[in-house]
């Protein structure tokens, strides 16, 4: 039985978008769709582009969603950057689905366009940084990448003046009776964050008696899944980067997959994984 062709205009849709806002409009469309600029003819190079700008798209929403978080941990509103963190982490997810789709590009197809990135490298990423900055590993020696960017520079010099995520986490932690000594709660770290054998008693005492520390107990184990999302993310990169490239060096000049396994070892929230070992 034939039917006539749907029209949305019948449901009450709108199609008249002469003087109104359209998707597209409130979504720059147009904007993001002409923002993808390949400078070789290999085919692959689209893939490659898009891989990275969603990336740097999904990192922005997690840097707006980690300081929301550290803001309301400062404030003592828990639940909320409970709800936070939680989001986080599934937009962790999704960067590491991401790393699926980009292994579809074999070591042939890479080699078609490698050369046209000059020294452009993931390694330069300035949101990356950051998001590793808030998260506590504050190595002020990946800043160098950023040093010919007056601006960027100035980005990350601001954040290494305000405590990271998981020091406010251990100051509401003092603020609920916990504990912690002066050092690592009042001077803020410009630093990776080390393991404090006094931080791992705390986190201790709140893992053997979990009724009496819930809330802080649930936020240690919402920062060990966005560790967790995390670590695979790392992983996945260090797998994807071998799988395209083998063991040459990074565009950027860093060891490639060799310094992206070093990068495996890095620990955001060491007292919390030290703590399993101890109950």
């Amino acid at each position: 039985m034939s039917r006539d062709p749907y029209d949305p205009e019948t449901d009450g849709a709108e199609t008249d978008f002469a003087a109104r806002m359209s998707y597209g409009d409130y979504l720059s469309i147009d904007r993001i769709l002409s923002a993808q600029h390949p400078i070789s003819a290999a085919p692959d190079e689209l893939l490659f582009i898009i891989q990275h700008q969603t990336s740097e798209l999904w990192m922005k929403l997690m840097l707006h969603e980690l300081r929301a978080a550290r803001l309301a941990i400062s404030q003592d509103r828990i639940p909320e950057a409970m709800k936070l963190l939680a989001r986080v982490s599934r937009i962790m997810e999704q960067l590491n689905n991401a790393w699926e789709v980009l292994r579809t590009m074999t070591p042939s197809d890479y080699t078609t366009f490698r050369e046209s990135l000059g020294q452009s490298s993931g390694f330069q990423s300035l949101q990356y940084r950051l998001i590793e900055f808030i998260l506590g590993n504050r190595n002020q020696s990946m800043m160098k990448a950023h040093s010919h960017d007056a601006a960027a520079t100035e980005v990350l010099k601001a954040e290494l003046k305000v405590p990271s995520l998981y020091q406010e986490v251990l100051r509401f932690a003092a603020r609920k009776g916990q504990v912690i000594p002066n050092s690592v709660l009042e001077q803020v770290e410009t630093a990776p964050h080390a393991t404090v054998d006094e931080v791992v008693d705390m986190w201790g005492r709140v893992y053997r008696d979990t009724d009496a520390h819930w809330t802080l107990y649930e936020l240690a184990e919402k920062l060990v899944d966005l560790e967790d999302y995390f670590r695979r993310w790392r992983f996945n990169h260090v797998t994807t980067v071998e799988r395209v490239i083998g063991f040459k060096r990074g565009t950027g000049g860093t060891g490639g997959v060799s310094y992206l396994k070093r990068m495996l070892e890095v620990e955001l929230f060491p007292e919390l994984w030290r703590v399993r070992t101890m109950l």
